[in-house]
């Protein structure tokens, strides 16, 4: 004799495990889904847009009552806000949204992506696209959002030390500089770009003809800087910058006659800063 399998209902609606209760009395700081692959279309700011891949992840924080979150509304959330060119400053409000969605406290919202500008060589004026590697973060719980910004731009470095003891020429590297922000108002990535590029020793570009090059070699050598000097300039940048309030800025200094890479890193809250000099 054999068991028969009961026959399911399929017009009664299906049970919500998720929306159902726990007793463990444990709530959840982040739940969600992570390393979602999507495309996303950016407003630039020549007033275009630009289609790139970006890694997302989407959290909530779930109280100690509710057993699970419902993982589609996330998707769901991020399909319907992303279906007209973004720009930084609607971040908060697609963070907000998946808060409301999940009916949650607080909604935590990241994209990680590449970004590209297009760069004019500084003779020739041959145009190339440069890469930089752009990250939003935002954490919103219905009274106001967190949204920070951060972009990672690839420049030159050029030794101080090396050029005044040589003889005749001196040492230079390539260097990552990143700077997370927050703002009051829009900054635009492409703006964000430059201020990071302006403090290295030169800029670096994706397409170079030998007048191009030379330029860029007498403008490092023209303008050594250690990588506490870099890190010291873009501060002086961003606290000129009256759109920015915070910041947290690095350089990684990849080194060429050493084994090890040059690094310093350092944050500044604009807003205290402004209230302890008072």
């Amino acid at each position: 004799m054999t068991n028969a399998i009961p026959k399911q209902d399929k017009s009664a609606p299906l049970p919500d495990v998720q929306g159902s209760t726990d007793d463990r009395r444990v709530a959840i700081d982040k739940v969600g889904v992570k390393d979602v692959t999507f495309p996303i279309r950016l407003r630039t700011r020549d007033g275009g847009t630009q289609t790139t891949v970006a890694k997302i992840n989407m959290y909530v924080a779930l109280p100690h009552y509710k057993k699970g979150t419902h993982m589609s509304r996330f998707l769901e959330v991020l399909n319907k806000h992303t279906s007209e060119p973004i720009s930084p400053e609607d971040i908060p409000h697609l963070t907000e949204a998946i808060r409301e969605r999940l009916d949650a406290e607080e909604a935590h919202f990241e994209a990680e992506f590449t970004y590209f500008i297009k760069k004019p060589a500084p003779v020739t004026g041959k145009l190339g696209l440069m890469d930089y590697q752009v990250r939003f973060e935002c954490t919103a719980d219905g009274k106001a959002a967190d949204m920070v910004l951060s972009v990672k731009a690839p420049a030159t470095s050029l030794c101080p030390c090396s050029k005044e003891i040589s003889s005749y020429g001196a040492h230079n590297q390539r260097c990552h500089i990143e700077a997370a922000v927050r703002t009051e108002g829009m900054l635009w990535i492409e703006e964000l770009a430059t201020l990071l590029e302006g403090a290295a020793s030169c800029p670096v570009f994706a397409v170079l003809k030998r007048p191009d090059e030379r330029w860029v070699t007498e403008k490092a050598y023209e303008n050594p800087k250690f990588v506490e000097d870099i890190i010291r300039d873009l501060a002086v940048a961003l606290d000129a910058e009256d759109r920015i309030r915070w910041y947290s800025i690095s350089s990684e200094n990849f080194e060429s006659i050493h084994s090890h890479n040059a690094y310093a890193e350092l944050a500044r809250d604009k807003r205290q800063a402004k209230r302890g000099s008072n």
